[in-house]
């Protein structure tokens, strides 16, 4: 059986990883050194927290359920304790993309990420099309990138994967840089940003005496058909008034040059910002 240690267990996200993970025939051990934390793991999981030392005891893999800004702190204490051959799973590419993961050759790790569930799905109940986050009832793909390790920890990292993100559309593999690209690149730098900005639009529509209802409702109807376009779920074009539109609103809204967010030298800073 394989044993995982599941490191932040009672926080957010730890919580959300645990539960999953009790579903499977993996052996857990939950690792929480808040009284919160102990106290909702044994309230919604109905398990026990043990400490750092019983919990990498024979452990084949070691979670890090922990925010940015402290998974090079928890790396320096506790990777020189791991037994050689674990797998180390960190569940974003930021730290180990900026170097705060320490130097080990004998043990593996692995960076897995959601994706979270698509703005276009087939779900067919209300609990999964309300899962937004993903993990609980929506299917949502995954992308993992093996930083170093055999080959053949890719496939144990993958059912890790499977796992704590169930349910699962589809995994891809990428490299460590490639997924600083996809975040914070493309889903935080750009995507948020401007999911940001229209909402700030829609708040100056309903300025104007517009209700916020109808503002949203027709904001969200908008995005829906627009990305459906955009985005070649149905083949559609846009009429020449919206193409018009575009072609004005885009070097309005963007600065010229906004694609150095995607240089390397960008994507590394705004990783070592979040870390």
């Amino acid at each position: 059986m394989t044993v995982v240690a599941l490191f932040g267990a009672g926080g957010k996200m730890g919580m959300r990883l645990g539960r999953n993970l009790l579903k499977t025939d993996f052996e857990v051990r939950h690792v929480e050194v808040s009284d919160a934390g102990k106290q909702k793991l044994k309230a919604e999981h109905g398990v026990e927290a043990v400490d750092q030392a019983a919990a990498i005891d024979g452990a084949d893999v070691v979670i890090l359920a922990v925010p940015d800004t402290v998974i090079g702190k928890l790396a320096t204490s506790l990777i020189p304790t791991l037994a050689p051959g674990t797998m180390v799973v960190i569940l974003d590419a930021a730290a180990p993309y900026a170097g705060y993961l320490p130097e080990r050759a004998d043990i593996s790790y692995f960076i897995t990420h959601p994706c979270h569930p698509t703005i276009f799905n087939d779900e067919s109940t209300e609990e999964a099309r309300n899962d937004h986050f993903g993990g609980l009832y929506a299917k949502q793909s995954v992308v993992n990138a093996l930083m170093q390790g055999p080959e053949e920890h890719y496939e144990l990292g993958d059912k890790i994967a499977r796992a704590i993100y169930a349910p699962i559309k589809a995994t891809y593999r990428c490299t460590v840089e490639q997924m600083a690209y996809l975040e914070p690149g493309l889903s935080e730098t750009v995507c948020a940003s401007l999911l940001y900005v229209m909402r700030q639009a829609m708040d100056e529509v309903v300025k104007t005496g517009v209700s916020e209802d109808c503002a949203r409702d027709f904001l969200l109807g908008h995005m829906n058909i627009l990305a459906a376009v955009i985005f070649e779920e149905v083949d559609g074009v846009f009429s020449d008034a919206c193409n018009k539109a575009i072609e004005f609103g885009i070097p309005t809204l963007m600065k010229d040059d906004w694609k150095n967010v995607f240089k390397a030298e960008e994507i590394m800073a705004s990783v070592k910002r979040i870390t």
